[in-house]
């Protein structure tokens, strides 16, 4: 899911916020402990007051929180104090423009703490009160996966193959969030750090052995993985996105590389596909195991000169080789620079799938476990073979039809790589589009790939938020008609909306031997419209035009995680 900026800007603390478990049993923290992990003292009685737990959302308060109230785009969370301390606050956070606000209402009833920059320190507050990651008390083995593209399917790797090795393992991730229990949908890639650890103390509370989280640069950003130390910190690759926020590739890249220091993450498996990665390896502050995919995958981006991908196969601890079709699938060695090798198979279309099983499974042996056990649990529980909602998500065979969350230029490119069928007069037909209030550049550079790679293209909305939908589709139309008469590409470029009509027009194109890609949304159920959210799920919209073309579809599994 697309994050432009910290929800803060767009909507006050206390507006609704991501949904989150907590512990049952807290043990309460002396507000006086609270004051002095930030510097600042608590006089008097204030100091014994007891705090068990801590929001940023008054409507998520619950009696002995501490209440952050930050400021907003439009309002300050100290406009809610009151409905707060009502719902059982017994303290409150905030800034001197907070502070400024309370002491224009009536008296606060309860003590009041103030901070420069309150929500630099939620992180630590929260892992203070939630005991979330002691040293030596049986937290589950965390690790953390990031970059542009592959995190989700890499973290729902990870598990599985844990899961084999007869671990119990949590989530925290773009679309759901588990934690031994009923799995509730996730709003944000990574949720508020009040959130994440109360989540990770619940998973300690109910004996999870192991938990693997989604870690976005907003996330490191915006302070939501603050005090969170990963036992293991993945890197998947990283290519243009999110430049709304972050400006330039460059300070993208630093802000993903922040993940990998000692304050952040025990230890480390970088891809070193591309020049990315060969520069977050020779960075990182912390023990790194390398892993090459680029000269078998594709996944890789070579440099100017070529030589990215060469000097990572060449220098990588781990090496993927050897791949071979399987059914949608392919079958790969990975092979370590001292010659031990592990045969793995994944049964997601794609060589990036194997570059996530392969990353999921070094991951999993940085964490200690041994290459054997690994291999036993590869060879009989084939983990990598489960279905991520709305990753390369096939709905029918015939004619192939496929929901994958590609939106940015990599991961179109190479889910319509990946979804190119060899058979002669197969054709490719895609219904995508782009988000509102994104980066911009990305648009057309998105439409030329599509234009490049697929006979039939479709434009259609994808969530356009607040920016006029016809313009966006504009700037992706003309990157596609731009390519087509520069480079003489024999594709027809169609418009056509709302989204639910864009689906509906490609299986009425398609034959039984066609592919149909709709990229861009994945697992998402939701189109936001000006404000409004309308039901919409590609999966479903897919299915049905399927279904009433006769054309058979497939069950709808749901992965357990």
């Amino acid at each position: 899911m697309s994050e432009l900026t910290d929800p803060d800007a767009s909507a006050p603390s206390g507006h609704d916020s991501t949904p989150g478990f907590r512990p049952t049993a807290v043990a309460a923290v002396p507000l006086a402990a609270i004051g002095a992990a930030i510097g600042v003292a608590v006089p008097g009685a204030s100091s014994a007051v007891p705090v068990t737990g801590i929001s940023l959302n008054s409507r998520s308060v619950r009696p002995g929180d501490l209440y952050v109230a930050l400021p907003g785009a439009t309002r300050h969370g100290a406009d809610f104090v009151a409905q707060a301390v009502d719902a059982g606050a017994v303290a409150v956070l905030t800034d001197d423009a907070g502070a400024r606000l309370l002491a224009l209402a009536n008296d606060i009833p309860v003590p009041v703490l103030l901070a420069d920059e309150p929500r630099s320190v939620v992180g630590r507050l929260s892992a203070l009160i939630y005991q979330s990651r002691p040293d030596g008390a049986g937290a589950p083995a965390l690790f953390g996966v990031t970059g542009t593209n592959g995190k989700t399917t890499t973290t729902y790797f990870i598990n599985a193959l844990l899961r084999a090795l007869g671990k119990r393992t949590g989530l925290i991730g773009t679309i759901e969030i588990l934690a031994g229990g009923e799995p509730i949908p996730s709003l944000l890639t990574t949720p508020e750090s009040t959130d994440v650890h109360a989540l990770l103390a619940l998973m300690r509370e109910r004996g999870l052995d192991a938990a693997s989280m989604e870690v976005s640069s907003h996330a490191v950003s915006f302070h939501r993985v603050d005090a969170v130390v990963f036992d293991v910190a993945g890197f998947t690759n990283l290519t243009q996105d999110h430049l709304d926020l972050h400006g330039t590739m460059e300070e993208y890249f630093q802000t993903k590389a922040r993940l990998f220091t000692p304050e952040r993450a025990r230890a480390a498996v970088v891809t070193i596909d591309d020049a990315w990665g060969l520069k977050l390896a020779a960075a990182a502050e912390i023990p790194v195991t390398t892993l090459a995919t680029a000269g078998t995958t594709g996944r890789g981006e070579a440099d100017a000169d070529g030589t990215a991908a060469g000097t990572a196969v060449a220098t990588a601890d781990w090496t993927v080789a050897r791949t071979a079709p399987r059914g949608l699938g392919s079958d790969f060695v990975l092979r370590h620079r001292d010659g031990a090798e592990l045969r793995v198979h994944t049964g997601l279309p794609g060589g990036f799938n194997v570059a996530n099983a392969a990353l999921a499974t070094v991951m999993v042996l940085a964490s200690g476990h041994e290459p054997a056990a690994v291999q036993a649990a590869l060879h009989a529980a084939d983990p990598f073979t489960v279905a991520v909602p709305g990753r390369m998500q096939l709905v029918s065979t015939a004619p192939a039809a496929v929901v994958d969350f590609a939106h940015n230029p990599d991961a179109l490119e190479r889910a319509l790589e990946a979804v190119r069928s060899p058979e002669p007069g197969s054709k490719v037909i895609i219904v995508f589009g782009a988000t509102g209030q994104r980066d911009q550049g990305k648009r057309p550079a998105m439409g030329a790939i599509a234009a490049r790679l697929a006979d039939t293209v479709i434009v259609s909305d994808d969530d356009p938020h607040d920016e006029d939908a016809a313009a966006i589709r504009a700037d992706v139309l003309a990157g596609a008609l731009a390519a087509k008469d520069d480079e003489g590409l024999d594709c027809t470029v169609l418009e056509v909306f709302p989204r639910d009509a864009a689906i509906l027009k490609a299986v009425e194109l398609a034959g039984p031997g066609d592919t149909i890609l709709v990229a861009g949304r994945g697992h998402e159920v939701w189109q936001e419209v000006k404000g409004v959210n309308l039901a919409l799920d590609d999966r479903v919209e897919l299915r049905n035009a399927l279904t009433a073309r006769g054309f058979t579809v497939l069950e709808d599994h749901r992965i357990e995680s």
